[in-house]
């Protein structure tokens, strides 16, 4: 087993955006990421974040919050997280407003991701300026930190406007919800999040632009935070990558087969260039596990054991980071994604939060003085013999007829 150096994650989690094959039944597709969410909760996974998305036909959840209130209504545990919210498609009221209400019906089991929208196509579609995108989101948060506060707002940029707006329910968490800004490979996610004190959502951990820039986005995000008065913990940081395990390699890459035609399906039409990667699906599933998809990075297809030593290498390129969040993406069959989340949490979650360790020492313990208790043992049974053996041999002697 590997030990990492730096700080590995105690917290373990899904992303799910949703990827979905365009030959399935969308209802069914969404009735099983419900029961994904369902299922980690039973495990102890202690989080699951679901995206938003409008066009492409893939990532099929429009309104993470909508899903959310569903799934908290299944889950007991688990937190849930909007993964992100995409600041720009929204007014800020009627989201903060839409985000309190959700975070009273699970009691305040709430997380917010922020972003600035991911799909050009979305953007495209509500005539938003993609390189507008990044500056809107900043204007949103900077009003709905102090809508959550409870301030009174008045605010007018060239997209919305706010007068003496103030919600009328705040979130049930007391401390307010919990805030977590996307960050891909440029710092803005890491300037936004640490202006207002939140946590970092790095989704592209496994993407090797993004695998680069970890350490130097959270060394903005640290400076940042400082500036503004705010306290840095890296158990605040969650990366997201790319998983599915089995028992063995080969059976997890055969298993990834199953759907990865899809994955490259979306990427090819997504960016409109042929993807030099080979025909078949086993072609597929080695660029993936070797240099990498465009935007998905690399996936870890193999055992648990391989998952331990991509979390650790990840945790000794950051320098120590709180949540690893597996990024789900319909690649295999539903038995196949089952028992995947259940071998993770199985073997890998339990590596890092070393939850055996007092049963590791508590045999250790035993075997070192397994000696002297043993003949501790020994001289007891003996004793036991010798006080009680005249009465032992009376039971055992033959009874004389008539007696």
């Amino acid at each position: 087993m590997h030990q990492p150096t730096a700080s590995g994650p105690t917290r373990f989690g899904f992303f799910i955006a949703p990827y979905h094959p365009l030959n399935g039944n969308p209802t069914l597709q969404l009735q099983r990421d419900l029961e994904l969410v369902e299922l980690a909760d039973r495990l102890g996974f202690a989080e699951a974040w679901v995206g938003e998305h409008h066009s492409a036909g893939m990532e099929i959840i429009a309104a993470p919050e909508v899903f959310l209130a569903a799934a908290a209504q299944r889950t007991t545990h688990i937190r849930l997280g909007t993964g992100v919210n995409s600041l720009p498609y929204h007014q800020p009221m009627m989201l903060a407003d839409r985000l309190c209400l959700v975070d009273h019906l699970t009691k305040g089991r709430l997380m917010m991701g922020i972003g600035p929208g991911q799909l050009a196509s979305d953007a495209a579609m509500m005539g938003i300026p993609q390189p507008r995108q990044r500056d809107m989101m900043h204007e949103s948060m900077d009003v709905l930190v102090r809508l959550f506060r409870g301030e009174v707002v008045t605010a007018k940029t060239n997209w919305f406007e706010l007068d003496e707006a103030r919600l009328q329910l705040l979130p049930y968490q007391q401390h307010g919800l919990e805030m977590a800004v996307a960050s891909t490979i440029s710092p803005s996610g890491a300037v936004l999040a640490g202006r207002h004190g939140a946590g970092l959502l790095s989704l592209a951990a496994s993407d090797p632009s993004g695998y680069e820039a970890l350490l130097p986005n959270f060394r903005v995000y640290e400076q940042t935070m400082a500036e503004h008065g705010h306290t840095v913990r890296r158990a605040d940081w969650r990366l997201v990558a790319p998983m599915h395990l089995a028992e063995t390699r080969d059976q997890a890459r055969r298993e990834v087969e199953w759907g990865i035609g899809h994955l490259v399906d979306y990427i090819r039409k997504l960016s409109g260039m042929d993807v030099p990667w080979g025909d078949t699906a086993a072609e597929a599933v080695a660029q993936w596990v070797g240099p990498g998809f465009p935007a998905f990075g690399r996936a870890t297809i193999g055992t648990p054991d391989d998952a331990i030593a991509a979390i650790t290498d990840l945790a000794e390129q950051s320098g120590g980071f709180g949540t690893f969040l597996v990024l789900a993406l319909d690649v295999a069959d539903r038995d196949a994604t089952r028992r995947s989340a259940r071998l993770f949490a199985e073997h890998v979650i339990p590596h890092f939060t070393r939850a055996n360790r007092n049963r590791v020492a508590s045999l250790d313990w035993a075997n070192a003085n397994s000696e002297r208790l043993m003949s501790g043992m020994r001289a007891g049974v003996e004793a036991a013999f010798e006080r009680h053996g005249q009465a032992l041999a009376a039971a055992l002697r033959p009874r004389r007829e008539g007696q």
